[in-house]
């Protein structure tokens, strides 16, 4: 009983002493026959290396584009008239399905979720300063908190007032670009503007807004805001609502209270289709995520062949090693050696050899990676080589040395000790 239990003591020591002699000879053999081993590792480390650069570029472009979705602010939500497609509402008046002003009085006090919105109408009217003129003008109508949600400040003059919406006052804010087109002062407070018919004066410049590059690059036209009411007042046809939930985590709720409330205004009954619609920029990014990890799982996968082409050339080097060491092998046996100490003596310098490689490939990846990211035009700036993409390559290298080194090292366990000592 005392034996056995020393023996289980004494058999992780064993094993690691085993391990260590095995590496030992593993790097002894690659150090003795450096070229042989630099060409029979050269499938791991282009494959590896391919791996890596794949994924970093998928990464930085992933990376990429949901900052640019979260220009847009993952917290925003959209609503819109929208016309049910079923057969009682297909062929009614689009004036039945429009949003009005009046259904959105009280919405934050009914959807807690909610922590802004404005409402959005766009006015198509010319706008001119004299003998210059827009006749395609970006005119929008919003609330004062409209600039909050945008996260856009004023920079010359001051914004909306409580009394400006009440009132419906005839005033706008307005660009630095669509100063430029009028001919404004640069200080153009006060100046007056004609948008349609009707005069409006100018109250503030507003600060650009710097759109993702996937979305536009930065706002290079004119735009102009005044009141919401004043805007309804002048063309009262259509209209918008940009809301933001408190939270990106609370999106979800805000959007069904959204939901109740506009079904409650609009008076649908239980089972009517919604006559509006309800979009977030959360929801794109979820099945932008979903569709990037997929993609970068099949193009790993396909580049990820080269690496199995490395195993195969590591098998072959393997089984030429084993029929030049088939001497040495049996001289071992002769003095003692098990067949486990003989297989696992060759797994070993197989997994070492490959795990060369796939060191060598991570560089080579990392080169790759700055050459990526310096493409011009190619939007790969945040391309990086994550930390996973790392222990995946060297976890699979790993593997491969096993799985193809397993046949050369059973062969050399399986050698009888007599006819290796005979091998010429």
């Amino acid at each position: 009983m005392t034996r056995l239990f020393t023996s289980i003591v004494h058999a992780p020591a064993r094993l690691l002493l085993l391990l260590y002699q095995s590496a030992a000879l593993a790097v002894g053999q690659v150090a003795a026959n450096k070229v042989r081993a630099l060409l029979t590792s050269i499938g791991i480390v282009i494959g590896v290396a391919s791996v890596t650069a794949v994924i970093a570029a998928l990464t930085g472009l992933k990376v990429k584009v949901l900052s640019d979705f979260e220009s847009l602010g993952a917290n925003k939500i959209w609503l819109y008239p929208d016309m049910p497609q079923d057969a009682v509402r297909r062929h009614a008046r689009w004036e039945d399905f429009r949003l009005t002003p009046d259904q959105f009085n009280g919405l934050l006090e009914h959807c807690p979720s909610v922590s802004r919105f404005t409402r959005i109408a766009h006015v198509a009217k010319p706008v001119a300063k004299g003998a210059r003129a827009e006749a395609s003008a970006d005119v929008q109508g919003v609330d004062p908190d409209y600039f909050a949600i945008e996260n856009r400040s004023v920079i010359l003059g001051r914004p909306f007032t409580f009394v400006d919406e009440s009132q419906a006052r005839p005033v706008v804010l307005i660009n630095a670009v669509a100063r430029d087109k009028l001919g404004l002062d640069r200080d153009c407070i006060g100046q007056a503007i004609m948008i349609g018919q009707r005069r409006f004066v100018v109250i503030g410049v507003i600060e650009p807004r710097t759109e993702a590059g996937m979305f536009g690059g930065e706002q290079s036209g004119s735009q102009y805001f005044i009141p919401f009411t004043t805007a309804w007042d002048m063309q009262n046809n259509d209209m918008d609502v940009l809301a933001t939930s408190r939270s990106p985590d609370v999106s979800e709720e805000a959007q069904a209270e959204l939901r109740f409330f506009l079904r409650k205004r609009r008076r649908l009954k239980i089972g009517e289709s919604d006559t509006f619609g309800i979009e977030v920029v959360q929801k794109y990014i979820d099945q932008f995520n979903s569709m990037a990890s997929t993609i970068t799982t099949v193009a790993a996968g396909v580049v990820g062949i080269s690496l199995l082409v490395g195993g195969v050339g590591i098998m072959n080097i393997m089984l030429v090693s084993v029929s030049e060491r088939t001497r040495e092998i049996g001289l071992r046996k002769a003095v003692g050696a098990r067949p486990s100490a003989i297989l696992l003596q060759f797994l070993v310098e197989a997994i070492i050899l490959c795990c060369m490689g796939g060191a060598v490939g991570v560089g080579l990846g990392q080169v790759l990676t700055r050459g990526l990211a310096s493409i011009p035009g190619a939007n790969l700036q945040k391309a990086y080589v994550p930390g996973w993409a790392i222990a995946l390559s060297f976890g699979f290298a790993s593997a491969v040395g096993l799985i193809f080194g397993m046949f050369p090292a059973i062969k050399a366990a399986r050698l009888d000790p007599i006819e290796a000592l005979r091998h010429e």
